[in-house]
């Protein structure tokens, strides 16, 4: 599977939400279906991020590319370092829990 056209495609046609706080606050109310976490995404937000996420038993991918990279693929002008996937869309990018 592609990572990237998921991601991709999880942004163009399901319900995607940028940004840790936001990621934070979804994590906390068990809305969100998958977190996405560039590969340097600040420690301190990196932590509590994971660690709402396991409170809410909500799966938490670690993309492999920095916030510039994951921005780029979002088809962002400003870098991502964390994204919360509340409805996939079209895209298969639930799969990536699987991993």
């Amino acid at each position: 599977m592609d990572v990237n056209k998921q991601i991709r495609m999880a942004v163009k046609t399901g319900k995607v939400i940028f940004g840790s706080k936001t990621v934070l606050s979804s994590t906390g109310q068990a809305r969100a279906k998958l977190v996405i976490l560039a590969n340097n995404c600040a420690r301190n937000n990196r932590e509590s991020i994971i660690y709402n996420a396991e409170l809410s038993e909500v799966p938490v991918y670690v993309f492999q590319g920095s916030s510039l990279d994951l921005g780029a693929l979002c088809e962002k002008p400003f870098p991502v370092s964390a994204l919360v996937v509340r409805e996939p869309g079209d895209s298969e990018v639930l799969k990536l829990a699987e991993k």
